[in-house]
């Protein structure tokens, strides 16, 4: 069984929980050092505030900002991948031997756009790094299957999923917004965040490819006091 804590040390394991889905932490800590590296740094120099939390716009808060600042100078990028699927029709060669085929095609067709609109937050190397902090939960639906199609097109051999862990919604019910209205309206439970993320990922809407889920706990709000 994984011990968490050979592979993350005891700050971030207070800051975060992980949830390793096909050995994608053996995989980042073994063969993708400089990533995962970059990744916890990332994590651990993580604050937020009560008032980012509290400011509207979904991906657009302050919050996935302070993940570019860090992330893009290391070298991380988002990527848009499309491409056209090509078909190639090939005839037997001869009418009365099964299995043997020409080489070449008697016809050709193609899909156009047959792989189009996924895109990851952050590509570095072959790790992908995808943050949803307060989205329609449909939305991790959208990411899963982008790292699925990267995977299989052998762009990316992991994928890394930040959103927030349930214990938030202590600080979601006891923080009100601008208009007075307690924080875990806008925070609900159709958005993204681990319930809604994990159901996904043990039913493999990722496919093949491996997936380490992170969820962002209180220890994150540096402000916050309960």
């Amino acid at each position: 069984m994984l011990d968490l804590q050979d592979y993350v040390d005891d700050e971030l394991l207070n800051k975060f929980e992980f949830k390793n889905y096909g050995h994608a932490l053996e995989i980042l800590s073994q063969s993708y050092t400089e990533e995962w590296n970059d990744i916890k740094n990332c994590l651990n120099r993580l604050k937020i505030f009560v008032d980012d939390i509290k400011k509207a716009g979904g991906n657009e808060t302050p919050i996935p900002k302070k993940f570019d600042e860090i992330l893009y100078p290391a070298g991380w990028r988002e990527i848009r991948i499309s491409g056209d699927l090509i078909l190639k029709l090939y005839p037997r060669q001869v009418a009365q031997r099964r299995g043997k085929f020409s080489n070449e095609p008697f016809d050709k067709k193609i899909i156009e756009g047959y792989i189009d609109g996924h895109n990851i937050d952050f590509v570095k190397n072959k790790v992908a790094f995808d943050l949803e902090w307060n989205s329609k939960d449909q939305t991790f639906d959208r990411d899963l299957l982008a790292m699925r199609t990267y995977f299989d097109c052998g762009i990316i051999d992991v994928g890394i999923i930040i959103t927030r862990a349930q214990e938030l919604n202590d600080i979601f019910n006891s923080v009100n917004d601008s208009t007075g209205n307690r924080l875990i309206k806008k925070y609900g439970a159709s958005t993204t965040w681990m319930g809604k993320l994990e159901p996904r990922l043990k039913s493999r809407r990722s496919g093949g490819c491996p997936i380490l889920a992170i969820g962002i706990k209180k220890a994150c709000i540096v402000d916050w006091r309960n």
